[in-house]
């Protein structure tokens, strides 16, 4: 039976390629982007992916604004007729700044989507799934400093997802014996214009560490997301982790960079 999925941020990067492997496995998505031309552009790319009659509808949302997402889930809700799994993607980052160099902006900005946005959506997702018959599932995405990881210039990212994590901690305590359960989606680094945005330093050093970490660990949308797309399709506990890039699978191919190079990023990955 066909599911319906909601992506926030699914207008391009991982969300968009997370949008399309669910078409292509035959279920109904709800993209959403900050503006309706590029939610109706990402439609548009994604809906001859679908197979088995599953629709593809767009709608602007800013995450960081309660309406917005509450009519995100009331359209989605009228088209398909309720919601099985809420996917709470939109994020954003910025060029790797140390602490007496952060931005106001970038401090507001990535405060506003990835944690307040997070906050808010979960909030709507879960009044919703709790008053519709069986429930539904949510995952909040993890991404660096989740898991309390620290890396010059990423101080004000890595706050976002570490709280994002305690967050995710305290939800399920709170939901553990209701209908719904909460999740995590771990992509792992993924070659996506938010991440580009990270490589991006005051220090030559920083940019030399990441590239090499990079080559190493990161994979791209069209690799990661067909994997995830397969975890939040089936039936999960409460608390449960899809995570591409495990501790295993980290270490592994640190230990295969010492006999062999992977070079992943191109000139093309570093063009503005």
């Amino acid at each position: 039976m066909a599911k319906v999925i909601v992506v926030t941020g699914s207008t391009r990067g991982i969300g968009k390629g997370l949008a399309g492997e669910l078409l292509r496995r035959g279920h109904h998505v709800a993209i959403s982007g900050r503006t309706q031309a590029a939610a109706d552009a990402a439609v548009d790319a994604l809906q001859p992916l679908a197979t088995g009659g599953a629709t593809a509808i767009g709608l602007a949302c800013d995450v960081s604004r309660a309406d917005d997402l509450q009519r995100l889930w009331d359209a989605s809700v009228r088209r398909f007729g309720r919601i099985d799994v809420w996917v709470n993607n939109a994020g954003i980052s910025h060029p790797r700044q140390r602490g007496g160099e952060m931005r106001a902006d970038d401090i507001r900005a990535v405060e506003e989507t990835n944690l307040l946005g997070m906050m808010l959506a979960t909030q709507v997702a879960l009044r919703g799934m709790q008053a519709q018959p069986g429930g539904g599932t949510i995952y909040n995405m993890e991404g660096f400093g989740s898991n309390g990881m620290m890396t010059p210039g990423m101080s004000l990212y890595g706050a976002s997802k570490f709280a994002l994590t305690y967050f995710n901690k305290a939800l399920l305590a709170e939901t553990r014996d209701g209908p719904v359960k909460v999740c995590y989606l771990s992509p792992g680094i993924v070659l996506t214009d938010l991440l580009k945005r990270d490589m991006g330093s005051n220090d030559p050093k920083d940019w030399e560490r990441t590239k090499r970490v990079y080559n190493i660990l990161a994979d791209r949308v069209e690799t990661v997301t067909p994997f995830l797309a397969e975890g939040i399709l089936r039936e999960q506990k409460p608390g449960a982790r899809v995570a591409w890039l495990t501790g295993g699978k980290a270490g592994r191919r640190f230990f295969m960079s010492l006999f062999r190079k992977r070079q992943l990023i191109t000139d093309a990955d570093l063009a503005p």
